[in-house]
């Protein structure tokens, strides 16, 4: 497990960009190998979306053979809704970027039946050849998509009610009005974001910071459901300096110690194996 720390906001979404681009780069997609790639919506991926744009219209970065799996999408919102996640999906990126609409793959929440939409979305996943990098975010009770405090660790993408935390958190997106939020969603399970090779976990605001001490400090409980991601063989947490305040000061020093050199001249880092 990693655990990069930022100072601020704007440079913990840099870093996250600069790693999916050279994820996608390294891995040299192209029409017989699609490089897949799970993605979060809300607030927190939107700078790292930003910088993901601007590699593109550089030049610096394609999706032409990118394939995207999305975590959740709200049940009964209109698909044009603009707080579906299909309206933020492509308002925030994918109408930004040179990917396929075909190959990027959202819940449908308005499906005659949802659980065979989750099923199906479990099929298509492996259909890709499962998730190459899978990003996420969490919501101040650590849960990562839809999977609330209480979710199962090895579930699998299903129906969820929302809790009453997260509905209170997502108000401000629908006006304040708790009434206008939908309180159930289709999203991938603990046990899906497991099966990614590897997971990028995207934590900012002194808001998330006792959530990321709970995914860090202390051991796996399904009442933070991200915590279930520090026995993933490759976990990489980005988080700014806000989001560290609940850690303890050598957990952060720990983690934010430079590289040493062997006798040898070989660069290691002391901070992969925690």
């Amino acid at each position: 497990m990693k655990l990069i720390i930022l100072d601020h906001y704007s440079q913990a979404s840099e870093w996250a960009a600069k790693y999916i681009r050279n994820r996608i780069i390294q891995f040299n997609p192209g029409p017989e190998k699609y490089f897949t790639l799970g993605l979060p919506t809300g607030s927190t991926p939107l700078g790292c979306y930003k910088k993901l744009i601007e590699y593109y219209k550089n030049g610096d970065l394609s999706f032409k053979y990118v394939k995207t799996f999305n975590m959740d999408e709200y049940v009964g919102l209109p698909r044009d809704h603009p707080e579906s996640y299909h309206s933020f999906m492509w308002n925030n990126f994918f109408k930004h970027i040179d990917i396929h609409p075909e190959n990027t793959y959202i819940l449908d929440g308005n499906a005659v039946d949802l659980q065979a939409e989750c099923d199906a979305f479990e099929e298509k996943i492996k259909a890709a050849g499962g998730i190459e990098l899978f990003v996420g975010g969490i919501g101040p009770d650590g849960h990562i998509a839809f999977n609330e405090p209480g979710s199962s660790l090895v579930s699998r993408t299903r129906v969820k009610t929302l809790a009453m935390d997260t509905i209170l958190a997502n108000a401000r997106f629908f006006d304040g009005e708790l009434t206008k939020v939908p309180t159930m969603a289709l999203t991938v399970g603990v046990g899906t974001v497991m099966d990614a090779r590897e997971v990028m976990i995207l934590i900012t605001g002194a808001h998330k910071a006792f959530a990321l001490y709970k995914a860090i400090e202390e051991g796996v409980n399904h009442m933070w459901t991200v915590s279930a991601f520090q026995q993933h063989p490759r976990t990489v947490f980005v988080c700014d300096e806000d989001a560290t305040l609940e850690l303890k000061v050598k957990t952060v020093k720990y983690f934010k110690a430079p590289p040493q050199v062997n006798r040898k001249g070989c660069i290691y880092s002391t901070n992969f194996g925690m």
